[in-house]
C-alpha cells in the first residue's frame, strides 16, 4: 500500500506569505518545493537520516 503524504501547516503573515510565493514564481519553482528542500537540508544539518516513504515526483 502506498503512503500518503502529509500535511504541514503553517502560520505566517499574509505579506510575507505573497513575497515568498511572488519569489517563487519568479524563479519558476513551488513554494511546496522551496520547504520541502528546506526540510531535507534541515534534516541534513542534524545528521538525521531517513528513507522517504513517498519517491518525490522527478521535475525537470
Amino acid at each position: 500500500m502506498e503512503e500518503k503524504p502529509a500535511r504541514l501547516t503553517v502560520l505566517i503573515d499574509a505579506e510575507r506569505k505573497k513575497a515568498f510565493e511572488e519569489l517563487c514564481a519568479s524563479q519558476d519553482i513551488t513554494a511546496s518545493q522551496v520547504l520541502r528542500q528546506l526540510i531535507r537540508d534541515y534534516l541534513s544539518k542534524h545528521g538525521v537520516d531517513y528513507v522517504p516513504l513517498i519517491q518525490p515526483r522527478k521535475t525537470e
